[in-house]
């Protein structure tokens, strides 16, 4: 692959002082075109190879880097996904404590507990009425005990849907005690990996191979693992034709995952299902479809609020922001 060439240079011609010389080539012919391939040529396969050995590296370890754009910065970071019976949910004590909105809400609730507990009654009269009446309850329940063999042994069904939820795959983040870690280098990301600093990840099976094997330019994330939380409220201020679907649909799919990873029960109500959010995630996924199923989904769409789409969403990205740790 070398330079254009005119029809009017010469590509070879003698010296008129030596007929017999070597044909002497032009600048933009055989030897440019060869250097080229020499400069070019190799590095297309080279650059190829190093990305199906970072991405067979990903898909051996069952882990993937992730990026994430917030409104503070972008930052790398991994996630992976395993059966919820196999992985600890990080540890939220020492992040919550450090909330005062949520050390006071604690408060009030423990004082509720409280008062909800013990009853003082001072007449003699109305203390045997209520012992009667306890006596007569649990004479009752040991009666329907008896009558009833699937009250006081296990159900198959409710075991059967333990061993389920047990066997679902749930999301786990390079965090730490409530916080995710974001990365703004590969570099600094692949140092603390190295480092033996203690995560949530650490507890996966492939994670002492992940700190031997990886190198900064694995940390490649694909299109789908990349998520632009920062331009989320922005679009959706827009309006519903600047509405974009992918971007809606993706920081959706993430939001949830750092939710249930982090363990952000107010960000994970906001996006369950039957919410207004979760209204807006289905139109986006139908709209997008082709035929009627598109056809209603971008009905469904003109149906919902810009403005609360934004002020929830703006609420989502504020929640998730507030419990990142940035490393540079």
């Amino acid at each position: 692959m070398g330079s254009p060439t005119h029809p009017e240079v010469t590509v070879a011609r003698q010296s008129p002082e030596r007929p017999d010389a070597e044909p002497e080539l032009d600048d933009t012919t055989g030897p440019a075109e060869s250097a080229l391939d020499d400069a070019t040529g190799p590095a297309e396969p080279d650059a190829a190879a190093s990305a199906d050995a970072a991405r067979a590296l990903w898909e051996d370890l069952r882990i993937d880097p992730v990026e994430i754009a917030l409104p503070a910065g972008t930052g790398y970071t991994l996630r992976a996904y395993r059966p919820a019976r196999e992985v600890n949910p990080t540890d939220v004590a020492e992040r919550d404590a450090d909330d005062p909105f949520l050390a006071r809400r604690q408060v009030v609730e423990e004082v509720e507990d409280d008062e909800d507990g013990d009853v003082v009654i001072l007449d003699e009269d109305l203390a045997r009425e209520f012992a009667e009446s306890d006596d007569e309850e649990k004479q009752a329940k040991a009666g329907a005990g008896k009558d009833d063999k699937d009250d006081t042994e296990p159900d198959d069904t409710d075991e059967k849907a333990a061993d389920e939820t047990g066997d679902e795959e749930v999301p786990v983040f390079l965090s730490h005690r409530g916080r995710l870690l974001l990365f703004k280098t590969p570099e600094s990301l692949v140092s603390f990996v190295r480092s033996g600093a203690p995560n949530d990840l650490s507890q996966l099976d492939s994670w002492n191979e992940l700190s031997e094997r990886v190198e900064p330019a694995d940390i490649a994330p694909r299109d789908e693992d990349i998520y632009e939380l920062d331009l989320v409220v922005e679009n959706l201020r827009g309006g519903h034709d600047t509405w974009d679907p992918t971007l809606l649909i993706e920081a959706g799919e993430v939001a949830r995952d750092v939710a249930y990873a982090l363990r952000l029960p107010a960000v994970l109500d906001m996006l369950s299902s039957g919410s207004s959010l979760d209204d807006l995630d289905e139109a986006l996924r139908a709209s997008v479809n082709g035929g009627i199923s598109g056809f209603m989904g971008r009905r469904r769409l003109k149906k919902i609020g810009a403005q609360t789409a934004s002020l929830g969403w703006r609420t989502i990205v504020g929640k998730i922001s507030a419990v990142v740790d940035w490393r540079d």
